[in-house]
């Protein structure tokens, strides 16, 4: 099965919850969660969706219906790396039934589909590609070390002027590296915090 194949998407999971960090937290909304990524960040919690194979092949039509039938009206599209897929179809569908479509991405492939919200996070060793940076609604950088705090403002620079800013600290490192990123926003204030709330939510 080709990954530019319209008609079908690779779908890991799907599931009805909060959305847990950035801009939206807190917001109702249908998840899925598409099979294959190009970028391989390490403290990854969905490696399982790094492949497309052995995952379920879902018709887009079929697909879409689910999220159209879905109370929240809100769509959050993750992964792995949903833009390896053409989300044309995808997209077409669920806006004439008035979803929010929301997306994750690396920024890392060729931009299809139409987005109410590109939630960009962008990862160093795997730049985006530079359309990503205008088109990104939010700018969400992981901070794992205090280094991470440069990556996050050369990609700041690269965004558009309404974008929201957000640091977000890798999970692994929590409790020590969220105090230096409280510091630094005291002193960087275009930026906010993220806070992977589900974890603490124990939600999906």
């Amino acid at each position: 099965m080709s990954q530019n194949n319209t008609n079908q998407l690779p779908v890991v999971e799907e599931f009805y919850t909060l959305q847990g960090e950035g801009f939206y937290t807190g917001t109702a909304a249908y998840f899925v969660r598409l099979a294959g990524c190009d970028v391989g960040c390490h403290w990854c919690d969905s490696k399982p969706s790094w492949q497309s194979f052995p995952h379920q092949w879902i018709e887009t039509q079929e697909l879409a219906q689910r999220i159209v039938n879905n109370p929240s009206k809100h769509l959050v599209l993750t992964g792995g790396e949903p833009f390896l897929h053409d989300l044309t179809l995808l997209t077409s569908i669920i806006k004439k039934n008035g979803i929010i479509t929301h997306i994750e991405t690396s920024g890392t492939s060729n931009y299809s589909g139409d987005w109410d919200w590109i939630s960009l996070s962008p990862k160093p060793w795997q730049p985006p590609l530079l359309e990503f940076y205008d088109k990104a609604h939010e700018l969400k950088v992981i901070i794992q070390t205090p280094d991470d705090f440069k990556w996050a403002e050369e990609c700041a620079l690269k965004a558009s002027k309404n974008c929201q800013l957000f640091l977000q600290p890798e999970w692994s490192v929590f409790n020590k590296i969220t105090p230096i990123i409280v510091e630094y926003i005291k002193t960087h204030t275009q930026w906010r915090i993220s806070i992977q709330s589900h974890k603490f939510m124990k939600i999906p």
